[in-house]
């Protein structure tokens, strides 16, 4: 739904003001967008204090002092923010993603409103929740994908891009537009955002400290997401592929194990490893192994494969039907195993998954293996902030 956004005043360095989302932000990543500006957005999403300083209490401090000064400013009215993120993914051609920031209701997953498909962990959402509640302010948001079927969400906010942005800035290489939209055209893009079920394409665990958050204070009933069209033709899933460690050690021990469920080969001789990939991947599950001889393997999953013997593989047909899932159980943790007895070192190249696998592993309840999806280019940090209670 519309809200009233909280921005960053000086909208002509919006650029030095915003960071990627804390959890890719390495220590030494920390430090250079925290001296791009005193200001930045990081220094209250990644808070640093002084010895015997509370960290989070210093970032409600931090963004109190802020407020009284002017940095931060709400807007006069009820709006979406619609973002336009163009970027070159590795090995494409420039492409553009659009997204609309909306309020929307933090409520356990039982509603199905929102749904998940990876498994969260306890450690990130208590420093999420700790932060929340000292700042009481949504510092950044979390990614959803809309199913959009008919494309009516996506040609909305391709209307709402038309004109002149009222921000624009540039965060590693990625160009940012922001839309800040009113009235009527704001419920329209709030009504086509919400027909249906939202899936969560980043920031499990934001969202669930938002729901967290909303059971012990319900004033904060409504956490900040980018939600994004599935039928939009910016959008870009990584694959995550593996590596494995042993040096010195010979991964061709392990051929004759995989050859039990794959048809394993040769790669072809100054073959692109990711476009043989691609290509083998419309026909059915494959990964590339790559060799430290340059010796790299092709690995094609057996139409008869014996899948049923694997007994770490999940028993659900959405997850079987992932290319990680399989890989992971019979390439990946046989290399890592062989490594634990000294015989291995290789990397696994993989596919990505298709936005309607993670809608159909989400919609089955079931959950990914673990570094499965990698949406790209990451939703900026404090662009806009929404008030949280």
């Amino acid at each position: 739904m519309p809200f009233r956004g909280e921005r960053y005043c000086a909208t002509e360095r919006l650029g030095a003001l915003i960071a990627p989302p804390y959890d890719v932000i390495a220590p030494e990543q920390r430090g250079r967008y925290a001296a791009w500006d005193s200001h930045n957005i990081v220094h209250l999403m990644l808070p640093e204090a002084m010895a015997h300083e509370d960290r989070y209490a210093r970032a409600g401090t931090q963004l109190a002092e802020w407020r009284a000064a002017g940095i931060l400013a709400t807007d006069a009215e009820p709006a979406v923010y619609v973002i336009a993120q163009e970027y070159q993914p590795p090995g494409g051609a420039t492409r553009t993603r659009l997204g609309v920031l909306a309020a929307v209701a933090a409520e356990p997953y039982e509603a199905g409103r929102v749904k998940p498909h990876e498994k969260t962990h306890a450690g990130p959402k208590a420093d999420r929740l700790a932060l929340l509640r000292a700042t009481r302010t949504n510092l950044e948001s979390i990614f959803l994908l809309a199913l959009d079927a008919d494309g009516a969400l996506a040609a909305e906010l391709a209307t709402a891009a038309r004109g002149a942005p009222d921000a624009r800035a540039e965060l590693d290489g990625v160009r940012i537009k922001l839309w800040v939209v009113t009235g009527a055209a704001a419920s329209r893009i709030s009504q086509l955002s919400s027909r249906s079920s939202l899936y969560i394409a980043d920031g499990h665990h934001r969202y669930e400290t938002a729901v967290a958050y909303a059971q012990e204070n319900p004033a904060a009933a409504r956490v900040l997401a980018l939600i994004v069209s599935a039928r939009d033709p910016g959008l870009t899933v990584l694959p995550t592929h593996r590596m494995i460690y042993g040096p010195g050690r010979d991964p061709l021990t392990l051929v004759e194990r995989w050859k039990r469920y794959f048809d394993v080969a040769r790669f072809p001789t100054g073959a692109d490893p990711i476009a043989k990939l691609a290509e083998l991947g419309t026909r059915g599950t494959a990964c590339v192994v790559a060799l430290p001889d340059g010796q790299d393997l092709i690995l094609t999953l057996k139409p008869a494969a014996p899948l049923d013997e694997v007994h770490g593989l999940s028993p659900s047909k959405t997850v079987r039907a992932l290319d990680v899932a399989i890989v992971e159980e019979l390439v990946v943790k046989e290399a890592v195993a062989a490594v634990r007895k000294g015989a291995a070192t290789c990397a696994v190249l993989l596919n990505p998954p298709k936005a309607e696998q993670v809608f159909a592993v989400a919609d089955a309840g079931d959950v990914m293996p673990q570094k499965s999806t990698y949406f790209i280019p990451k939703v900026p940090s404090g662009l806009v902030l929404l008030p949280a209670g």
